[in-house]
């Protein structure tokens, strides 16, 4: 019997000693500040009850079209406490007229309908968006209405939401595009230790159990 309890012992020791050795490791797969950033200032979410997801990317980036499968796919998976959020980055002034189209097709509730049309126009088609005519027309083939594309491109709530976004840029601190964000507390770009865009979900992935957990 004094045989059977010593091996007991040591066979739940052992097995304490396995998952504490994997836990270190998960807890240690990715590091902050080599894996990702976190922020100096947390940027508030929009539901406090969830945990937020922020992709930030570009129209015009080609790494932006090429992630849409695999983002789209990593979406469709998530649990109803994840809340995903699409981001246009504002580095420079082209980024910004883009950002407007963005925030013109959100005002008018149209964003799914013209997205991809939108990603297909710059990156494939290589053609100009930088008007209100352009936009229009572009979004015409959606049988959307022209004049209410061009007020709404214009409009004083476009326009502050794009200036809004510059400044938010500023705070997610991305080092390109695309990036993401978890919970307004860290930040993922590719680069240096995060070499491509699977790793990188990978690490949205832990940090969105390292929020559940906390």
């Amino acid at each position: 019997m004094r045989i059977r309890t010593l091996l007991v012992s040591s066979l739940f020791v052992m097995f304490s000693a396995v998952f504490a050795t994997s836990a270190i490791a998960q807890a240690d797969k990715y590091i902050a500040g080599t894996h990702y950033t976190i922020l100096e200032n947390p940027v508030r979410t929009a539901d406090d009850s969830k945990i937020e997801v922020t992709e930030i990317f570009w129209y015009g980036c080609p790494a932006c079209f090429n992630f849409e499968p695999l983002l789209n796919g990593w979406v469709k998976n998530q649990a109803e406490d994840v809340n995903f959020i699409r981001f246009p980055g504002i580095f420079n002034g082209l980024m910004k007229i883009h950002a407007q189209v963005f925030y013109t097709a959100q005002n008018m509730g149209v964003s799914e309908l013209v997205h991809d049309s939108i990603f297909d126009n710059l990156v494939v088609q290589r053609r100009q968006l930088q008007t209100a005519d352009q936009v229009a027309a572009l979004f015409a083939k959606q049988d959307i209405n022209r004049e209410e594309t061009v007020a709404a491109f214009n409009s004083f709530s476009v326009k502050t939401k794009t200036n809004q976004a510059e400044k938010l840029t500023n705070d997610y601190r991305p080092r390109g595009t695309p990036s993401m964000v978890v919970n307004g507390k860290y930040s993922i770009s590719i680069g240096g230790a995060v070499t491509g865009q699977r790793e990188m979900l990978s690490i949205v992935d832990f940090l969105i159990e390292k929020e559940r957990s906390s």
